[in-house]
């Protein structure tokens, strides 16, 4: 049974294909529950001949993906994958990870591999296997504790074959909406810290009004529904099994005592499991939950680490007690309950410890509402499925005496004004990253993408002339943080192609100001020519610009011209195009390199690029050898040793022999030697020269001579050999008389061990 994949991977799969053949390198980010494994598994199905090397944050992952292949396709395993954690990656030598020898490589939960000790393995595989084919899979390219790096960036030059964020797939219909509850447990610590804030106002009149609506917040949320009542009224499934995230062990413990009083009224003897460990499989109590099929409630209390290793079909809900958490692992802990081709409802209780994570929810329906603005916006009104979905807020009385409360306490614009001045004049600019705060803890960079905003008339405010003029004065710009950028990149392409020539820009290139342009120049070629979906595309008008500066949109046809005009121009000189490997013509191009990867496409030994049967021909007609040079190079050797053969009977040959020819046939036959030792010959090879008698293990050419001068003293009683006596191609005389110089010092760097010393003396021999 072949994997049929659903229609938004196999289309992911589609685009990911053609970046591999093309780039060799491919994201796919869709969010946790869209079955994105299975676009990998996929890969390994249709090049079953091909070795696939699957990397991995844990064995336990890699597990579960495979029991849910194996269920979907009725028992299928792929058998060409070669796993590995990326932590044992990180542990091997060069000669290990040289024996892996894949054809392509995935990298599952990519964002992982920006941890630096993950990092440097994979760094490790990728630059030993440079032209090998990476496809990686996450639900988030970005690393949002790690100073935003965007791994998508860092490892696949921004090729992304599809993405996805977790509203859209709600929106598509892929996930299905969640109902969703808000509530809060915890927030007298946050009360006090406000509290702090009032207390030092300057302003009698603010800290009077910021008093009254702290009061009151403080009211409504000791009004509000405890736990018990949250979960009673909205766990209809009480026999269910549920996931409940907590942020460390310590926690953990805080909260599993809560269950008597948060769940007796759902159940007074609820099934209570914990999983402490970070590979889940290694857990007795969670095999219980998984096999937990009686009628009490099932509650799983595991730690934020457990994310990406918690895999449960039938979950009813998750539980999210979060003090802290990134947008990765929120999303993550929301996708446990989510899962395609699933048509259950799925519960989340997001039950936050603090009033100021009262908003994380947000993000999620703003991935909703910009999903079904752009499907109408482009005529895909049928892929909207879900507008909306259920969010019950507990403490919605709360959030609006907390909004109103931190109103009070913003800071004036005058305010604002002086530390964005204070960074202007520090700077020489305003371009402040939108979460950067002022060392008082002023939220400017917020602010100044505000002002922009009510300038441009996307946001409600009014922005008086003085204060635009204001805001000029210290540099900020009223256009986009996005058109800034592309804006630079275009000045970058103008000085690159005015310095160069061209914008044939290598991926690694950076300029001189820190602008990644090799990278930016790759994503641009990588977005013309995607289908245009989520507004990946390029504008006519920014593709006019980049054409101007003489943009080469399709590299791989262009490196293809460059090299053959190159091969062209060898051929007229040379009068063929055995190229060698090390070879670069006067304008640098590296044409020995090229010859020999389109050589090691075509004879399958390596899928650098695709090489069209035309170009077989052009390169043929030009008397291109598709053998490799080592090929070559062994069937030029095995020839020389059949003549050496049919002339001497043997293939005992000296190291230092050469042909008459100038070949080094010696050094060639312990190559091969070496290679049979190692397990290195291939089984042909061996077999050809077995037929012309190699000698695979050299007896010790010591003791072969003095058996030969035994004999000789055996049959004549002493060892006054003759000069010219020999034995085959042995001169007797003067091995023997070369044992007595080595015997005297003579021989400089050569001694006789005491053994050899006595066995000559017992034949005879007259130092």
């Amino acid at each position: 049974m072949s994997i049929e994949l659903y229609e938004h991977n196999a289309k992911a799969y589609h685009d990911a294909r053609f970046l591999l053949d093309t780039v060799g390198k491919a994201a796919v980010i869709h969010p946790t529950g869209t079955g994105k494994s299975f676009i990998a598994f996929k890969l390994c199905e249709d090049e079953k001949d091909k070795t696939v090397c699957w990397l991995s944050p844990s064995e336990y992952i890699f597990k579960t993906q495979i029991e849910n292949l194996k269920r979907s396709c009725g028992g299928y395993e792929p058998k060409n994958i070669k796993f590995y954690t990326y932590a044992k990656l990180m542990q091997m030598d060069t000669e290990e990870i040289a024996l892996i020898s894949p054809d392509y490589i995935i990298l599952d939960e990519f964002h992982r591999c920006g941890a630096e000790m993950w990092g440097r393995g994979v760094d490790s595989l990728l630059v030993r296997y440079p032209t090998i084919p990476v496809l990686g899979l996450s639900a988030t390219a970005i690393r949002y504790l790690d100073n935003q790096r965007n791994m998508a960036d860092e490892l696949f030059d921004g090729n992304i074959a599809s993405e996805m964020t977790l509203g859209e797939a709600i929106v598509r219909g892929i996930l299905q909406p969640p109902k969703y509850v808000q509530a809060v447990f915890s927030y007298q610590n946050e009360l006090g810290i406000y509290e702090k804030k009032i207390k030092y106002l300057k302003s009698k009149a603010t800290r009077d009004v910021a008093e009254r609506y702290l009061e009151a917040l403080r009211r409504a949320l000791e009004k509000a529904d405890g736990l018990d009542v949250v979960f009673e009224k909205h766990m209809t499934d009480r026999s269910g099994k549920y996931i409940v995230f907590c942020s460390n062990s310590e926690h953990m413990r805080e909260m599993i005592e809560k269950t008597d009083e948060w769940f007796s009224f759902l159940d007074k003897e609820p099934h209570v499991y914990s999983v402490y460990s970070d590979d889940p499989e290694t857990s007795r109590e969670f095999a219980e939950f998984k096999c937990d099929c009686s009628d009490r409630m099932k509650l799983l209390f595991c730690i934020d680490m457990l994310n990406e290793g918690i895999h449960v079909d039938d979950v009813a809900g998750v539980i999210l007690f979060r003090p802290t958490v990134s947008p990765t692992v929120y999303k993550q802990q929301i996708g446990r309950a989510l899962a395609a081709g699933n048509n259950r409802t799925p519960l989340i209780f997001d039950i936050v410890n603090n009033i100021e994570n009262l908003y994380s929810i947000g993000a999620i329906e703003k991935e909703m509402h910009d999903a079904v603005i752009h499907y109408r916006m482009s005529d895909g009104e049928g892929d909207v499925v879900n507008e909306t979905f259920t969010v019950i807020d507990e403490v919605k009385n709360c959030r609006e005496l907390f909004e109103r409360l931190n109103e009070t306490l913003s800071a004036s614009w005058d305010v604002m004004y002086s530390h964005a001045k204070a960074f202007f004049e520090e700077h020489g600019h305003l371009d402040v990253p939108k979460k950067y705060k002022t060392e008082e803890g002023y939220s400017l960079g917020t602010w100044l993408l505000t002002q922009r905003r009510v300038k441009n008339g996307k946001a409600g405010g009014i922005l008086s002339p003085d204060r635009i003029a204001k805001l000029e004065a210290i540099g900020i710009r009223w256009d986009s943080h996005s058109e800034y950028i592309w804006d630079r990149f275009i000045d970058a392409c103008a000085l690159y192609k005015e310095t160069y020539g061209n914008l044939v820009v290598p991926v690694s290139y950076v300029t001189e100001d820190g602008l990644k342009l090799g990278r930016w120049i790759a994503n641009q070629r990588a977005k013309q020519k995607s289908s245009g979906e989520n507004g990946t595309r390029l504008s006519e008008e920014k593709t006019l610009q980049l054409d101007e500066l003489g943009m080469i949109w399709n590299y791989t046809e262009y490196v293809w011209k460059l090299n053959y005009s190159a091969a062209q121009r060898y051929f007229n000189e040379f009068g063929n195009i055995d190229v060698p490997l090390s070879y670069v013509t006067s304008d640098g191009i590296k044409l020995g390199k090229w010859i020999y990867d389109v050589r090691a496409s075509v004879v399958g030994a390596n899928k650098v690029f695709a090489v069209t049967e035309c170009q077989i021909q052009m390169l043929t007609s030009l008397g291109m050898k598709w053998n490799s040079r080592k090929e070559t190079n062994w069937n030029t050797g095995f020839e020389e040793a059949k003549e050496y053969y049919r002339n001497n009977g043997d293939l005992d040959v000296a190291y230092t022999y050469v042909t008459e020819e100038g070949f080094k046939l010696g050094d060639w036959i312990c190559n091969q030697r070496e290679a049979y030792r190692y397990g290195r010959l291939k089984s042909d090879r061996k077999e050809k020269l077995d037929s012309i008698g190699m000698i695979w293990i050299k007896p010790d050419s010591w003791k072969l001579r003095f058996a030969l001068a035994k004999s000789f003293y055996d049959e004549y009683g002493h060892l006054q050999i003759p000069a010219n006596y020999k034995v085959g191609k042995i001169n007797l005389w003067k091995w023997v008389n070369e044992q007595k110089q080595v015997y005297k010092g003579k021989r400089h760097g050569k001694r006789l061990s005491r053994e050899q010393v006595e066995n000559l003396e017992s034949i005879g021999i007259s130092w």
